[in-house]
């Protein structure tokens, strides 16, 4: 255990997967982490040395306030070094099937939620001129078909992201944003079985025109547990940024997001939609099927 750093920092979405190894590798850096968790079973599992769970629904105004009011009247009077804004969920469907109310509840968790604890923790921030770490993704550059509402609330927080580091990187405030490929959590079985639920209540017109691409997608959620890196090897990276006095803008994760993010800024709109489809031809059934994704094969 390292030396006690006598500072904050919050992590939201600490349950399981990258949440609960950053809090770990924060605890084991000597920060008191307070992690954020929505069941006290949750809670019991992570507490431990420098670990202090917190039930924390992001979505709901009270416990942004109890969080906030945590901060504030610490013991110890320790400053606020960081907010990690991992929280997340993941609804993958095509944009013509899935019902509205499921696309706010995927901008509710996913952008909204991260704006109201930011906007709750940015006096104790600005105070301590810490650090905001908002846990995007790959999709938040480069969208896969059905991931339209989950890319768009990562779209929407890289852009948030960018205008709250113009308005107070002068005021101190680091502002990073990180954004992981393939990780092997247990998001992307929870994004699964979220899927299997909206195909069985489609319509048959709707699932003939997207079944093919659905379970080819779902087939490579799937393989991230196999090639994806550990959530250990994503909190060293989040961890790095927490404690670089100069931290870059965005961080990637995984070899995969690595090299997709940098061939898109060279490929045409068409070109990418190839590479995508390309990519998703390898887990349709039989690995030949001619998928509909982005126009022509």
């Amino acid at each position: 255990m390292s030396t006690a750093r006598n500072e904050l920092i919050v992590v939201t979405g600490a349950s399981t997967g990258i949440g609960a190894a950053t809090a770990k590798e924060l605890a084991h850096r000597g920060f008191h982490v307070l992690a954020g968790v929505r069941r006290e079973v949750d809670a019991d599992a992570l507490r431990g040395p420098g670990i202090e769970p917190c039930i924390l629904d992001i979505t709901a105004e009270s416990d942004i306030v109890a969080i906030a009011d945590r901060v504030a009247d610490d013991p110890r009077h320790r400053p606020l070094r960081a907010l990690v804004n991992n929280a997340g969920i993941a609804i993958n469907a095509p944009v013509e099937t899935l019902p509205m109310a499921q696309w706010r509840r995927q901008f509710d968790v996913n952008l909204f939620g991260q704006i109201a604890i930011t906007q709750a923790l940015l006096p104790a921030l600005l105070n301590s001129a810490g650090t905001i770490v908002n846990v995007s993704s790959v999709g938040g550059k480069v969208v896969m078909p059905t991931y339209g509402a989950y890319a768009g609330s990562k779209f929407a927080l890289e852009a948030v992201s960018d205008a709250l580091r113009r308005e107070v990187g002068a005021l101190g405030v680091k502002v990073v944003v990180v954004e992981p490929g393939a990780v092997k959590t247990e998001i992307a079985e929870r994004g699964i079985a979220t899927s299997q639920e909206l195909m069985n209540d489609m319509p048959a017109d709707q699932l003939a025109r997207y079944s093919e691409v659905l379970d080819a997608v779902m087939a490579q959620a799937r393989s991230f547990n196999e090639t994806g890196v550990s959530a250990e090897a994503a909190a060293m990276v989040i961890a790095r940024a927490v404690t670089a006095s100069r931290p870059r803008t965005r961080y990637t994760i995984g070899r995969d997001a690595a090299i997709l993010l940098r061939v898109s800024r060279f490929l045409t709109d068409r070109g990418l939609d190839r590479v995508v489809r390309l990519n998703l031809k390898r887990f349709a059934a039989g690995g030949n099927q001619p998928l509909g994704v982005g126009g022509r094969a």
